[in-house]
C-alpha cells in the first residue's frame, strides 16, 4: 500500500470524466488534483496515432510541467463499419466546435453512405500514469456495443446517447449508475486502483 498521502494529478478538465473517475479512486491515501488546481498550462498537442500514445504523451507532459505524478487518459468511440473512426479524433469529429448532436448526425450519415447494416462499435480508454522519471503504469479498458438508431437518454456525456449496450438493453445515457460497472473508463481506472493498492514506494 502507498506509504503516505500522495498528490496525484488527473489531467483533465472534463467534468463528466471527473465524476466517473473520483469514485473509482475513493478511499486511497491520495489527494486528487485536477488541472484546475495547478497553474494554467497550455495543453499538449494530441498527435498520437493511438489512444495509448496520446495518454502516454499527456501523462509525461503534465508530470514534467507540474512536478506531480499524473494520470492521463485518451478515450473515444470506434465504429467497425467506419474503419475504427472516429477513434482518436472522437472529441474533434466534425470540427473542434461541433456539438455532439452534430457528431451523431455525421456518424449516421457515414453509416448510411457505407451501405452497411453493421453498427458494431466500442468505447476504448487508454490510461497512463507517469512521473518525472517516465511512465510507471498503463491500462486499457473497452466496452463493446453498437450504434443506436437514434440518440436516447439524458445521462452520461459525449457519445453515450448513441452507444447501445446489449446486456443492459439501453444506451449508456439511459444506464444510470450501472454505467460505472461496465464502462471502458471504469475498467481502466479499476486496474489503476489495483496497481496503486500494491505499490510500496512514493509515486
Amino acid at each position: 500500500m502507498i506509504s503516505k498521502v500522495t498528490k496525484l494529478l488527473i489531467a483533465t478538465t472534463n467534468a463528466g470524466k471527473l465524476r466517473e473517475v473520483e469514485p473509482l479512486l475513493d478511499r486511497l491515501p491520495i489527494d486528487l488534483l485536477t488541472l484546475a488546481d495547478v497553474s494554467r498550462i497550455p495543453p499538449p498537442e494530441e498527435s498520437g496515432a493511438t489512444f495509448a500514445e496520446n495518454a502516454r504523451a499527456k501523462a509525461l507532459y503534465y508530470a514534467n510541467a507540474t512536478g506531480h505524478p499524473t494520470v492521463a487518459e485518451d478515450s473515444g468511440l470506434e465504429i467497425d463499419a467506419l474503419g475504427g473512426a472516429p477513434g482518436v479524433h472522437s472529441a474533434r469529429y466534425g470540427g473542434e466546435r461541433s456539438s455532439y448532436p452534430e457528431k451523431f448526425r455525421l456518424i449516421e450519415e457515414a453509416l448510411r453512405a457505407s451501405g452497411t447494416t453493421d453498427r458494431r462499435a466500442r468505447f476504448v480508454c487508454a490510461l497512463a500514469l507517469a512521473n518525472s522519471r517516465g511512465v510507471r503504469f498503463e491500462s486499457r479498458g473497452e466496452i463493446v456495443g453498437s450504434i443506436a438508431q437514434q440518440s436516447r437518454g439524458e445521462g452520461g456525456f459525449g457519445y453515450d446517447p448513441i452507444f447501445y449496450y446489449p446486456p443492459f438493453g439501453c444506451t449508456l445515457a439511459e444506464a444510470g449508475d450501472r454505467k460505472s460497472e461496465v464502462s471502458h473508463r471504469a475498467k481502466a481506472f479499476k486496474a489503476l486502483r489495483e496497481y496503486l493498492m500494491g505499490v510500496n514506494f512514493e509515486l
